[in-house]
């Protein structure tokens, strides 16, 4: 059985060299950030979490949960230079600022979604 690697999370966007190192970013994060084109995370600077989102939805053929958002803007935020925060910081921000996106979601909505795989 193979073996994951768990990186070390990075202390502040300069320390970032993979994914895996953001904060809030895990292996099946991380895999959802190179589906859309995402190879390192400084290519997170000056990015749309919303875009992102809205293509990682377009990858997938299907709404992700909100908190895949919430993990983008967090990501997003910590590599233009934010404190590491947890995702879940940025959902009353991303309620605010894109109230249709979490709207309707309920289990079914989410089976097999993002809110179920560890980040």
């Amino acid at each position: 059985m193979a073996q994951l690697l768990k990186w070390p999370k990075a202390a502040g966007a300069a320390d970032c060299r993979e994914l895996e190192q953001l904060p809030n970013i895990g292996p099946a994060l991380a895999a959802d950030l190179r589906r859309i084109g995402i190879r390192h995370p400084a290519e997170l600077q000056g990015r749309d979490p919303l875009a992102l989102y809205q293509a990682l939805c377009s990858a997938t053929g299907r709404r992700q949960d909100p908190c895949v958002l919430d993990t983008f803007m967090a990501a997003c935020d910590f590599m233009r230079g934010a404190a590491p925060a947890p995702w879940w910081h940025y959902t009353p921000q991303r309620k605010r600022m894109y109230a249709g996106i979490g709207a309707g979601t309920g289990s079914s909505a989410n089976a097999g979604g993002a809110a179920a795989r560890p980040r």
